[in-house]
């Protein structure tokens, strides 16, 4: 049984889309999604630097269409589940057919607008915390008024809030943490700081008539599998403010017998989680086309 999943925000790099564009068809088609939102995914994706693209308007587009470009390229699939983690799941919303890629790519655009407006109220971020049990992590992040806004699984929770208290974090590690890493994001996403972009996505959304999913689509908010369009578009609206929980999303993998798991581009990030957390199960991750020969051969042994 395979799994196609799409990763979030800080997956994105310098010059990432390169390469795809070199593959048929795939200049003008990113070239066309730009003239449609407005806003030059070309550039974004080969030219800019780091800065340009980890501002939250930018990154968010790019990553949507970055999996959908990788995607495409893959040709048809069946795969058993469909998930991705933040704004992949819009990524995963079109994989899945709830919606067409250019309402995938408009509600993107929004999305970020709004949570760069929302970011921008007070300064914040998120940190990854590395090591340490949930048990006593969570309790020591709510004691620094900090948000565990993704719980992804496999030793990994990523804490968010105002840029003091994330420094408090650095001076007061919980128990058990080895590490805490700064994240490439603008702002402490998927907490109370994003209430703000709830409403302006609600707004967008209104206007959209989703369909049923075609495959098997499993949510961020509590990993399970949502059966209606309808839903899942309202999950999406109010995951922006709601905590990501991949560790329950992987559950639902596991449930669901996942034999491999594929990771659009910008992959990797959410198969290495995948291969402490799913033993056993095979993972590729798009980084470059010349990972296409490999994930081709892998879906026609698993889809």
């Amino acid at each position: 049984m395979l799994v196609l999943v799409a990763p979030g925000q800080g997956a994105q790099a310098p010059g990432f889309l390169t390469p795809w564009l070199e593959l048929p068809g795939a200049a003008d088609r990113l070239a066309a999604w730009s003239d449609a939102i407005g806003l030059d995914l070309v550039h974004y994706g080969t030219n800019a630097d780091a800065d340009e693209i980890r501002d939250t308007s930018v990154a968010q587009p790019l990553l949507v269409a970055a999996g959908l470009l990788s995607a495409a390229a893959l040709g048809d699939m069946t795969p058993g589940a469909v998930a991705g983690h933040s704004v992949g799941e819009i990524t995963a919303a079109a994989f899945a057919g709830v919606l067409d890629v250019s309402e995938a790519l408009a509600l993107v655009r929004k999305r970020g607008l709004a949570m760069a407006e929302a970011a921008a109220i007070t300064e914040t971020g998120m940190s990854a915390l590395l090591g340490g049990d949930p048990e006593t992590t969570v309790p020591h992040l709510e004691k620094l008024g900090l948000t565990p806004a993704n719980v992804n699984g496999a030793g990994q929770i990523v804490a968010a809030g105002t840029l003091e208290q994330l420094a408090a974090l650095e001076a007061d590690k919980p128990e058990g943490v080895r590490r805490v890493v700064a994240l490439k994001v603008a702002g402490a996403f998927h907490t109370h700081h994003m209430a703000p972009a709830v409403d302006a996505l609600a707004e967008a959304a209104a206007g959209l008539s989703p369909g049923d999913p075609k495959f098997t689509y499993v949510s961020n908010k509590d990993g399970k599998a949502v059966a209606t369009g309808a839903d899942v578009l309202a999950r999406l609206v109010g995951q922006v403010a709601n905590p990501v929980r991949w560790d329950l999303c992987m559950e639902t993998f596991k449930e669901l017998g996942v034999t491999a798991l594929v990771e659009v581009c910008p992959g990797g990030t959410l198969t290495g989680l995948a291969k402490r957390a799913l033993p056993g199960v095979k993972t590729l991750a798009l980084k470059t086309p010349d990972d296409l020969d490999a994930a081709r051969e892998l879906i026609a042994e698993h889809a």
